[in-house]
């Protein structure tokens, strides 16, 4: 079983900033991507950031230069520092990590978001 933690969602005025912090525990051998997407009200689950093991980082053309996703030394662990944030951000975050399992498969596991809103 992987399980997937987030934190550090809340309210933020608009040009503010918040870190969020994703934590995978579990069964897990080794992670080949993290990252982070997500869904405002009425709208489409969308990729905000991920990076993979080669090093490729993606972002969401609407959070270029503004996001920015790493990891931690332990390699099961996704920051996502957002600056300059604007209403348009409000959603619920959810964490994403493709991870190879300790019994031989891939699996793509989920977090059950953190609430992010942007308002002044």
């Amino acid at each position: 079983q992987v399980q997937l933690v987030e934190s550090g969602g809340g309210l933020v005025q608009p040009g503010g900033s918040l870190r969020l912090s994703c934590a995978a525990s579990g069964s897990i051998r080794s992670t080949n991507e993290m990252g982070w997407y997500r869904q405002a009200p009425g709208k489409e689950r969308e990729l905000v950031a991920r990076i993979r093991s080669s090093g490729i980082i993606d972002y969401a053309d609407s959070v270029k230069g503004r996001f920015t996703i790493s990891t931690d030394n332990a390699e099961n662990t996704v920051y996502l520092e957002m600056s300059s944030l604007k209403p348009e951000d409000t959603a619920v975050y959810y964490c994403n990590a493709l991870v190879f399992t300790t019994i031989g498969i891939f699996a793509s596991c989920w977090g059950q978001g953190t609430q992010v809103t942007v308002s002044s």
